[in-house]
């Protein structure tokens, strides 16, 4: 890694975090001397527009400028392909300018940490001993992804260490299934039996959720997309903790699927093609498929 370094063992001076997962678009900047400043843009999927304002605003915010940053992360997924590529895209670019390592954080250890935070500080739903968190990121194409946590120590753990991942999409039913299963582990577990459930996901499917009763969705609406600063406090702890950043060729976004343009272009029906004409030349390439994500 060239360029400056100048992150301590007490981590990084200045660390910029990059949320774009999901519908929102969301900038924090955490400081080694205490100082923070987030901003999110809600709705409107305008990542590309609002991503490079934000960055500006928050570093101004902070008091900082982009060069005294010396950490950058980013949700690498899994949430919107656009989002994400956008992101994950934008936290390469700006560290390989920089000089500097990226670290990527998953967007469901995001929206659970997020939770634990909460109940923490007994404000929105809580989580209390032995609760599963359950993150829900809507996918698109009548699909979710989703991971279950269980902070059932006083002093909560990082989440990917407690996180019980369903790496496949699932459809809004099997996810009603799965948290029923869940639900009856709590209830013969030492807790109250419920299960804190949040993200875009349980948003978008609230109504088939709702009819569980040991399903808490209180916190969904609010914590429907990762909060940025909770992004930049979870990577900026996982690097104080020895965890290494990337170099900026090395971070890869968590798709866990094809873009849905490619999938519609690769599942339509092969064509025959037609005999060419002695006197129009054949075309040199096929066309190519746009990405993006179906809603």
């Amino acid at each position: 890694m060239t360029g400056p370094d100048r992150e301590t063992s007490s981590g990084p001076q200045v660390l910029l975090a990059i949320e774009t997962a999901t519908d929102a678009v969301g900038v924090a900047v955490v400081r080694a001397d205490g100082g923070s400043a987030e901003r999110i843009h809600e709705g409107g999927r305008a990542h590309a527009e609002q991503l490079a304002p934000l960055i500006e605003e928050v570093c101004a915010i902070s008091g900082c400028r982009i060069t005294d940053v010396d950490r950058i992360a980013v949700d690498i997924g899994p949430g919107l392909f656009t989002g994400l590529r956008v992101g994950v895209a934008t936290a390469k670019a700006l560290a390989q300018a920089l000089g500097i390592g990226v670290i990527g954080v998953s967007s469901l250890d995001t929206l659970a940490a997020a939770a634990s935070d909460r109940s923490g500080s007994g404000s929105g739903s809580g989580t209390g001993p032995g609760r599963p968190v359950v993150a829900v990121v809507d996918a698109r194409r009548g699909e979710v992804f989703a991971a279950a946590y269980r902070f059932d120590r006083e002093t909560a753990p990082d989440p990917a260490s407690v996180r019980v991942d369903r790496p496949e999409p699932l459809a809004p039913e099997d996810l009603a299934s799965w948290l029923a299963e869940l639900a009856e582990l709590a209830e013969s577990a030492e807790s109250d039996g419920r299960i804190t459930v949040v993200g875009d996901g349980a948003v978008r499917y609230l109504p088939l959720l709702s009819a569980d009763p040991r399903l808490d969705l209180s916190g969904a609406v609010s914590l429907a997309s990762p909060p940025p600063a909770v992004l930049a406090r979870l990577a900026r702890h996982r690097l104080v903790g020895g965890a290494p950043a990337a170099s900026p060729p090395d971070l890869l976004p968590d798709y866990r699927r094809a873009a849905d343009a490619r999938i519609n272009w690769e599942q339509r029906a092969p064509r025959t093609p037609e005999p060419a004409s002695p006197r129009a030349p054949a075309p040199s390439a096929s066309p190519t498929p746009e990405t993006g994500d179906a809603p």
